[in-house]
């Protein structure tokens, strides 16, 4: 039929919409499950053909009847404001920047459910018999504002677009600058499946305690901090902002988490599906990328130019431009404000010299590696600048891998010292260096900070504790320490003694991944906290054993970061997998957290570990000059072979511990969302290993290849 025809019934040269008002149709909202209840007494508004009102409410079962409309089709719209005061979305609406519009319609949606758990949507309802036309609809189709709204699910009974751009252009309809609505046609009854507004959540505990939830899900948002926000256009947007690519971090919350889909991509090169453990949550409960609309935010208008706000500029920190290559990004919802802190990952100005000078911290005691403290320094004002306006006293979660470690824990302590700002911070690290000398780690003892070593990551040995505060210089025999070691030796040696000023030192509560070899031949792991620095400088000594002698300070850091246990999607991501299966099994069973022979192994390469340690005290006593009775490496190693001993005996209490579900899952272990969680999660094949012990899952080889790397001097 065409446009001519279809008019001739209603239409004539003289008139633009037809007069007569003789029209009737009626229609339902329902909502997946097909009944109707969800939405009523919601207020709508029907435009007819002459651009009259008709305002009503649904009844109790979703259904409205329109007589003595204008002959020909109408406009169908839900845009009533929500009004309840005192409620979450109200403040969602209230608050000073970017206030939400928040319709009755959007709130009903988001309290409905879906019929298939995934999200899809079915196309089977029983409700589509009810009907003379049937619509599958989303919130945004009826609503004028829809930039804080998801992106529109593909589905075969989608209305028309082209119906509501014909009314347009015929110049009849509602009088708004925009037409927008689900047009209706006459002599119909029309029902309105209206898409449940929900979105999936990556669950977080808030507890202070370590739990393999949040060890898990952290290494995910810690690898994620490595892509690029994926907005389109990436600066000046004009009037709408999209983020097609996967992975990015706006793809992942703003289109993928926002639609219901579940993700499992934070690497352009990843193969291996590594899925979070999500919760379904009401839509504004989600984590938020902000909206992007110039009509309702003038801080969004192009005219700005460079003050122009956007997702990216918002949301997403990225200051290659001005030197020190720090990239992180930051979101939140009711609870939780996360920030991932990414580091530097650009190789091309080099390493700059072998400088490992400390400066003062000046937002709080002690001294700070002056490349990471111009990374922190970069990043701060833009962190305020978001927590200044969503900040309403939620959890704030940090998280960083490599070097992004180390900015983090400045940037966790620089806020928890700002007065009255009342900052409630958890951190998770992950294969970070040393960012700061020991004052420093005294004065943030009460910051809590989770600190994740692979056992042969070697990027935790740097900067090594004599790198003083002053000196450009390897002291005498480190170079040849480092670069021919004696086979199996650990390289504490010179790390356990400082120079001048106070030595760098880790900070934080250490996790440790000890790797072990199951019955079967495949690889696991063990998390526990050994309490000793030799194993992290042990990593450092058996990268630089596989990789060749490399006796400059570039090229020994340039060695260290490249090394593959160091990787995220290749090392850090499995282990973690692999210790959240570990636990969950362990609780199921209600079996200790290691094996006897598990035990064995770990305490055979502990013991091995006592005796190296023995073995260069010798060693260097022998060595020792005359009438020197002072020598300086044996406080540090008899202080190392004591802790070593109390490694061993912490190792003990692995046998016989039993974990409980709040070791796993944190706050989250007696919240009714966990089982349905844990669900949706077990429904993915990668996830349903069951061996007596989860193994890792190995790398493939493109992803041993692809390295995380730390310029440890290049940001100076």
């Amino acid at each position: 039929m065409t446009m001519e025809q279809w008019k001739q019934p209603f239409f004539n040269e003289k008139m633009p919409a037809c007069a007569l008002r003789d029209g009737m149709l009626s229609f339902c909202l329902v909502d997946e499950s097909g009944e109707g209840k969800a939405y009523g007494g919601l207020k709508y508004e029907v435009f007819d053909s002459a651009g009259q009102p008709y305002k009503g409410h649904l009844n109790g079962d979703g259904f409205a009847r329109v007589d003595g409309h204008c002959r020909g089709p109408v406009v169908l719209v839900f845009d009533a404001e929500f009004e309840t005061k005192g409620t979450f979305y109200s403040t969602l609406q209230a608050r000073e920047k970017y206030p939400l519009p928040i319709t009755e319609l959007q709130v009903r949606a988001e309290q409905t459910q879906f019929s298939d758990p995934t999200g899809k949507r079915t196309g089977l309802s029983h409700s589509r018999q009810n009907g003379d036309q049937f619509y599958q609809v989303e919130v945004s189709d009826f609503v004028r504002h829809i930039a804080h709204l998801p992106p529109v699910a593909p589905s075969p009974h989608r209305p028309q677009r082209h119906a509501l751009k014909m009314m347009a252009d015929l110049s009849f309809g509602p009088p708004q600058p925009t037409l927008f609505g689900v047009v209706l046609f006459p002599n119909n009854h029309t029902v309105l499946e209206v898409r449940p507004l929900r979105a999936l959540r990556p669950m977080l505990s808030t507890q202070d305690d370590f739990c393999a939830l949040n060890l898990y899900q952290l290494a995910l948002f810690a690898s994620l901090s490595y892509c690029s926000f994926g907005q389109v256009p990436p600066e000046k947007p004009q009037d709408e902002v999209r983020f097609p690519l996967d992975p990015s971090v706006g793809n992942l919350f703003a289109e993928q988490l926002a639609g219901h889909q579940e993700a499992w991509r934070v690497d352009p090169e990843q193969t291996q599906r590594f899925y979070p453990l999500y919760e379904e949550v009401p839509y504004s409960r989600r984590f938020e990328i902000l909206p992007f609309d110039p009509a309702l935010y003038p801080q969004n208008r192009p005219e700005l130019g460079d003050q122009q706000e956007h997702p990216a500029r918002s949301h997403f920190f990225d200051d290659e431009k001005d030197g020190t290559d720090t990239q992180a990004f930051i979101t939140h919802h009711d609870e939780v404000i996360l920030i991932a802190v990414r580091g530097t990952a650009s190789a091309a100005d080099g390493l700059r010299d072998a400088n490992a000078h400390q400066v003062h911290f000046a937002e709080g005691v002690g001294k700070a590696h002056d490349g990471f403290y111009q990374a922190y320094r970069a990043v701060r004002k833009f962190v305020l600048r978001y927590l200044d306006q969503f900040h309403t006293g939620q959890r704030i979660v940090m998280c960083g891998h490599s070097l992004g470690g180390a900015i983090a824990l400045l940037l966790a302590e620089g806020l928890r010292r700002i007065p009255d700002a009342n900052y409630n911070i958890l951190l998770y690290t992950y294969g970070a260096p040393r960012a700061a000398d020991s004052a420093f780690t005294a004065g943030a003892s009460t910051l809590v900070h989770h600190r994740i070593v692979n056992h042969n990551d070697p990027v935790p040995s740097v900067p090594a504790p004599w790198m003083n505060t002053t000196a450009k210089l390897w002291i005498p025999g480190a170079v040849t320490l480092f670069s021919a070691p004696t086979a199996g030796g650990l390289l504490f040696a010179a790390g356990l003694v400082r120079i001048g000023g106070n030595p760098y030192q880790h900070h934080g509560e250490q996790q440790h991944f000890m790797p072990i070899m199951l019955p079967d031949g495949t690889h696991s792991s063990v998390l526990w906290k050994p309490g000793c620095e030799s194993i992290e400088e042990a990593g450092r000594n058996r990268a630089l054993q596989v990789q060749g002698d490399m006796p400059d300070r570039e090229g020994l850091i340039r060695q260290l970061v490249q090394y593959k246990q160091h990787f995220m999607t290749a090392s850090y991501i499995p282990a973690a997998w692999a210790t959240l299966r570990r636990w969950q099994q362990a609780v199921d069973s209600n079996g200790p957290l290691v094996t006897q022979r598990e035990f064995d192994l770990l305490d055979h390469a502990l013991a091995t570990m006592r005796k190296q340690l023995q073995d260069k005290r010798r060693e260097l006593t022998r060595h020792r000059p005359a009438n020197d009775r002072t020598y300086a490496y044996h406080e540090p190693l008899n202080a190392e072979i004591d802790r070593l001993n109390s490694s061993r005996e912490r190792l003990q209490t692995l046998r016989w511990r039993r974990l409980e579900a709040r070791d796993i899952y944190g706050s989250h272990a007696h919240s009714v969302t966990l089982q349905p969680c844990l669900k949706r999660w077990f429904r993915h094949r990668e996830n349903q290993t069951r061996t007596q012990i989860a193994s890792i899952p190995p790398a493939t080889q493109s992803e041993l290849g692809r390295a995380q790397p730390l310029d440890i001097d290049s940001i100076q």
